[in-house]
């Protein structure tokens, strides 16, 4: 009897290690964005201009980005248990300078402890899903990571922005630094990289020849570009600038504002598993939908910035609501990497596919602080100026969208070479009409 005859893949066991996964990211996702909720209480609470309070963010970005590749090589040798414990532990370590400080020297090195911790914690999630679940169920179930992602960004929207409103910095960021404390002890404790018999992949021997050989595939990059696009927007709204563009540009109180951008959470977990159903009966047709999801949050983002006076809160609900389709959209990005690579590499893989979207995100973040530094006076800036900001969005679209389709193009020539057409979309619509029909008559 085999090893996995020994340890069927996808049972009870498997969704609890999953639960403690999803939980130690969602945990995670809210210590990453509480600076978004706090971001005109940071400029106040020390006093610094919003270019300064950016490169908070930024920096921490930064070095979650440039963690990626040590922490994926780390994630290949030593296994998503080590690394999502100590990821959690670092994260609560830097949150815990940010809650006891005001000053911007003590801040900005605490916060690029926590974007450190940050790096090792999603891609080491995600590791634990094609390990614990059979390969059929690996899309839906990466797409539910989403959802614990979404609900730490409900918790620093709501619970968080009512503690800081409430009980002020200090003890707000406290309690997410205990958070993140005790879940990291609570995975060290409970977490298990694979089932029982299931054998360890072989650790990588050259770390050069490693990440060359995860990065030379055109469908790694191919996953790269895809979060880079289907991701940044998301990010900038929900980590930083969100919630500041809406009270202040557009005028909307606090409560909506922090309704809103929870609402991409919401919508984000009603589109991940949908997206995830149809990436796994559509596998070929995983690029379309990564388009799709891209023009769900450019779109309303254009039309936005082009309304005379201030949008309407039904304008400004369709951009949340687009937006919140990014985040189960970047996830089609490792899908690619899971497909394209071998188990043993699936660490590093979904490293530089991580990198795509938060290169984007620090590049929107810091330019979007400097056009605001430029053109106005904080920290009360016009509808106008926030809107000459975020048009530094719509070049990044454009560099995703435009790699997306080389790297594609490349990916589906190495497809060719082993044997797999990717069939037209014409092609795809007889397919599945002439199973349909199938069906039918066979019911």
């Amino acid at each position: 009897m085999t090893a996995a005859a020994r340890s069927p893949q996808g049972g009870r066991r498997a969704w609890a290690m999953f639960g403690i996964g999803v939980a130690a990211y969602g945990t995670a996702v809210l210590g990453r964005t509480t600076l978004g909720v706090a971001g005109i209480s940071a400029v106040e609470h020390f006093h610094a201009r919003a270019s300064l309070i950016a490169t908070f963010v930024v920096l921490q970005l930064v070095v979650y980005t440039a963690m990626q590749i040590p922490a994926g090589v780390l994630l290949d040798r030593f296994g998503s248990r080590r690394m999502v414990s100590l990821g959690l532990i670092v994260m609560g370590i830097g949150q815990i300078i940010m809650a006891l400080t005001d000053s911007v020297t003590v801040a900005i090195p605490g916060r690029m402890i926590l974007g450190a911790g940050d790096a090792f914690i999603f891609s080491s999630v995600v590791r634990l899903v094609p390990a614990w679940f059979p390969a059929e169920r690996v899309p839906i179930v990466t797409q539910l990571i989403g959802l614990s992602g979404q609900a730490g960004q409900i918790a620093s929207a709501l619970p968080f922005a009512w503690l800081l409103e409430s009980r002020g910095w200090t003890t707000a960021f406290l309690v997410v630094s205990g958070t993140a404390l005790v879940a990291g002890a609570l995975c060290w404790v409970t977490l298990r990289d694979r089932p029982p018999g299931i054998p360890a992949p072989p650790p990588p021997r050259s770390m050069r020849a490693h990440l060359a050989a995860v990065f030379r595939h055109p469908g790694t990059r191919l996953g790269m570009w895809t979060h880079w696009t289907t991701c940044f927007a998301p990010m900038v709204f929900g980590l930083m600038w969100g919630f500041p563009y809406l009270t202040q540009g557009e005028g909307v109180s606090k409560p909506t504002a922090s309704l809103l951008i929870g609402l991409l959470a919401v919508v984000g977990s009603v589109v991940g598993p949908m997206l995830g159903v149809l990436v796994q009966r559509h596998p070929l047709r995983r690029s379309n939908l990564v388009l799709a999801m891209v023009a769900a949050g450019a779109l309303p983002w254009l039309l936005v910035m082009l309304w005379p006076g201030p949008a309407p809160l039904w304008l400004l609900t369709l951009l949340c609501i687009g937006l919140a389709a990014g985040g189960p959209g970047s996830a089609i990005g490792f899908d690619f990497a899971r497909t394209f690579n071998p188990s043993h590499r699936l660490g590093a893989a979904n490293a530089v596919v991580n990198l795509g979207g938060f290169t984007a995100c620090i590049i929107a973040i810091q330019g979007i602080g400097l056009v605001l530094d430029t053109f106005g006076d904080g920290p009360n800036y016009t509808l106008g100026q926030f809107r000459a900001a975020m048009a530094v969005q719509l070049p990044i679209y454009a560099f995703g969208i435009i790699a997306m389709y080389a790297a594609r193009t490349k990916a589906r020539r190495v497809l060719a070479q082993e044997g797999q057409v990717v069939p037209s979309w014409r092609e795809a619509l007889r397919r599945e009409w002439r199973g349909r029909t199938r069906r039918a008559q066979r019911g």
